[in-house]
């Protein structure tokens, strides 16, 4: 049509048409199309081959510029020192490509998209103005590369782009997955294509990766290492991040259409800087916020249970109605009609009056939906106090002395931990508490461990249990924070760094320490003194919300040759058992001073000796033992009754100075629970019997019998 010539232009004069106004019509289409492409036309201005210099690399990568220009970038708050120093680097004149290196969330994507608001603003120097700052992503560029050379061709394409337009920077996120992109045989990755241009600066690019791989990555190749420089980003304080939420809560509000309060903003910030130990600020509170908006909103549009209520009666009302109808019941189904009737008319009362409720309210998110989220993501309890749960940590010590007997020292003090801790009053930087139960064996150490773990999250399986016998080696130091690199089970991590990690509020059970390795102390002293741990990878492990509880038979020996301790002594004679108990605390005491070092002792928060048991308390742990037989028959729908002199028996016969409470559980066993599995399987006890446990008169030895009553039968009228 421009030359007016050949087989086409004479076949379409043939057929009446005019070139020239084919020629006018053609060019005109082509001009609405890049208008709406967002490519300015002027008149008589010749149509590009292309709608840009770059089509690759628009193809492959995101033009941050143009985002910014169309305000699609979160506002960026701070970060003023970093800009600078990326802005500097880039107006060098050769090896101007900043690398920003810092751990992932502290926000090194987010200075690349502040320095292309910038640009878009004009608010940088000369030397950057006009410029496409443009994020080319590795996984795009590899992708559909099939065929050798079909990637470097790729590259080679983007770079001669970049090139030739003069105007284009580069940012590649996750730089260091460059090095080895496109690898094959015989063929060379990313990173060495690149290395030609970086060098001459005919190529800028901004990169961004964490520390490790920076590390792992860059430095070992020192050709690429010196072609970037690195810009170090650290993690910004509360008080920074709390600026930074302000700056980008406008976008969740409008996403969520809701309110953040000032005060939901602070404690995100407080919160994920305390609790969220794995991550880093400020993208963890920004997640804080983010779900917790997400959580108002959806409870303050979710209908109320009354109306959900109706909804599900009429569906069913409906559902009912189908089925009267295909039955041919008309006369049901009409009654369901009028049924129907009701419900809906309903439905749209109690729905009405949801609305009104309603009305133009906005939510709000505060603080307590941020503690609410970090509740749901920790398991700790950092929400406000509750009046029930208030009441309940008050009278802790009366819930567990229930079934701890005898021990109200260290129920006392243990409870007193917790309620610092629940309370906010206890050292941010240490764990919650650090105890050391000491004491004969068999008095209830490792069983009121259990028991707290109990009141705090409702299972005893909530211990972390860890047998020190079993690090009685050197060697077998390591497997508590995890094997160096290159011995085997260096994935597999630490048994204790990685039980805290998966729960890091929790009790730890650090069950006869006296025979660990003295290694495993000078671990236990950064936990005690910093609250953290480091594992074999390098990973800080929070220990700050847990409580940490050692158990010692350390001065046993001494116990048990001072034979005034226990049921010797007199009924009434308190005054006497006080002095030889305290007497036994300072023998233990000494005893735990001279095996371990000052400066472990001083970290513990409470060493605690726990009283041997008196004869009272035995009979209290004969119920709470009995207990547990009597549920496991009611299961089976037998009642249980114990007589008074069958319990006196079996104190009499379990009693041992030497072993505490244990040999109970074998008399138990051997006398009580044999003889009820003899007579459930011999069919003389059935559902609806009672078991009664009694002490047989006719064995001059004395002995239990266990005999079976049936209920008796009702009378008939």
């Amino acid at each position: 049509m421009r030359e007016g010539e050949g087989v086409a232009a004479g076949v379409l004069e043939s057929l009446g048409a005019s070139l020239d106004k084919i020629r006018t019509e053609t060019l005109r289409v082509l001009s609405q199309n890049l208008e709406q492409a967002g490519v300015s036309t002027s008149p008589g201005q010749s149509i590009p081959r292309s709608a840009t210099k770059t089509p690759t690399l628009d193809q492959l990568g995101v033009d941050l510029t143009a985002a910014a220009n169309s305000g699609k970038l979160d506002p960026i708050v701070g970060r003023d020192q970093e800009i600078q120093r990326v802005t500097q680097i880039l107006s060098r004149r050769t090896k101007n490509n900043p690398v920003l290196v810092g751990e992932p969330g502290v926000g090194k994507t987010a200075i690349v998209e502040a320095l292309a608001q910038r640009i878009a603003l004009g608010d940088v120097p000369i030397t950057l103005q006009g410029k496409r700052l443009v994020t080319l992503d590795m996984g795009s560029l590899v992708a559909g590369t099939k065929y050798r050379g079909e990637f470097e061709e790729r590259l080679k394409k983007v770079i001669d782009e970049i090139k030739s337009a003069s105007n284009c920077v580069l940012f590649i996120d996750e730089v260091h997955t460059m090095v080895g992109a496109g690898a094959a045989e015989g063929a060379v990755d990313a990173a060495n294509i690149l290395k030609p241009s970086l060098a001459r600066g005919e190529l800028q690019c901004i990169g961004a990766t964490t520390q490790d791989d920076y590390r792992k990555y860059i430095e070992r190749d020192p050709a690429l290492e010196r072609r970037f420089q690195p810009v170090k980003v650290e993690q910004p304080s509360v008080e920074e991040t709390v600026e930074i939420l302000k700056g980008v809560k406008g976008a969740y509000e409008e996403h969520h259409q809701l309110v953040i309060s000032d005060d939901a903003l602070d404690s995100a910030a407080q919160l994920a800087s305390r609790y969220i130990a794995d991550r880093f600020l400020p993208d963890k509170a920004i997640d804080l916020i983010d779900e917790a908006a997400s959580k108002v909103r959806i409870e303050f549009n979710s209908p109320p249970q009354v109306v959900r209520q109706v909804r599900l009666d009429l569906e069913q009302v409906k559902k009912e109605k189908d089925e009267a109808i295909t039955d041919r019941k008309y006369e049901i189904a009409a009654e369901l009609r009028e049924k129907e009737n009701e419900l809906t008319e309903k439905l749209v009362e109690v729905e009405k009056d949801w609305e009104s409720d309603r009305g133009e309210d906005i939510p709000i998110v505060s603080q307590d939906h941020i503690g609410e989220v970090v509740s749901m993501w920790t398991g700790i309890p950092v929400t406000r106090l509750t009046s029930s749960e208030t009441e309940r940590l008050i009278n802790m010590e009366e819930v567990i002395s229930e079934q701890v007997f005898g021990q109200d020292e260290a129920v006392t003090s243990v409870s007193k931990a917790v309620r610092r801790a629940r309370s906010g009053m206890k050292n941010p930087k240490r764990p919650v508490g650090a105890f050391m139960f000491l004491g004969p064996t068999g008095v209830g150490k490792t069983y009121l461990v259990q028991k707290l773990a109990e009141f705090l999250f409702g299972t005893e399986d909530a211990v972390v249990r860890v047998d020190m016998s079993e690090f009685m080696e050197r060697h077998a130091v390591a497997r508590l924070v995890g094997s160096p690199p290159g011995y085997v089970g260096y994935d597999d991590g630490g048994q204790l760094t990685e039980a805290v990690r998966r729960k890091s509020y929790s009790v730890i059970l650090l069950d006869e320490i006296e025979k660990a390795h003295p290694e495993v102390f000078n671990i236990l002293l950064q936990i005690f003194d910093d609250g953290h741990l480091t594992d074999a990878k390098g990973r800080k492990v929070d220990f700050r919300n847990t409580i940490i509880v050692m158990t010692s038979n350390i001065g046993s020996d001494l116990i048990r040759q001072d034979k005034g301790i226990g049921f010797s002594m007199a009924v009434g004679d308190a005054e006497e058992s006080e002095h030889r108990y305290n007497r036994m605390k300072q023998n233990v005491m000494d005893e735990v001073k001279k095996f371990f070092r000052p400066e472990f002792l001083n970290r513990i928060d409470s060493m605690l000796v726990f009283r041997s048991l008196a004869r009272e308390q035995m009979t209290q742990i004969i119920d709470l033992m009995l207990m547990s037989v009597s549920i496991e028959l009611v299961q089976r729908g037998i009642n249980l009754e114990v007589t008074e002199q069958a319990k006196s028996w079996i104190v009499e016969k379990g009693f041992d100075p030497q072993f505490g409470a244990r040999p109970l559980r074998r008399v138990i066993q051997d006398h009580v629970e044999d003889k009820l599995s003899d007579i459930i399987l011999s069919g003389d006890l059935n559902p609806g019997d009672t078991a009664i446990i009694d002490v047989d008169e006719s064995d001059e030895g004395g002995n239990i019998k266990v005999t079976a009553q049936s209920p008796l039968p009702i009378a008939s009228a």
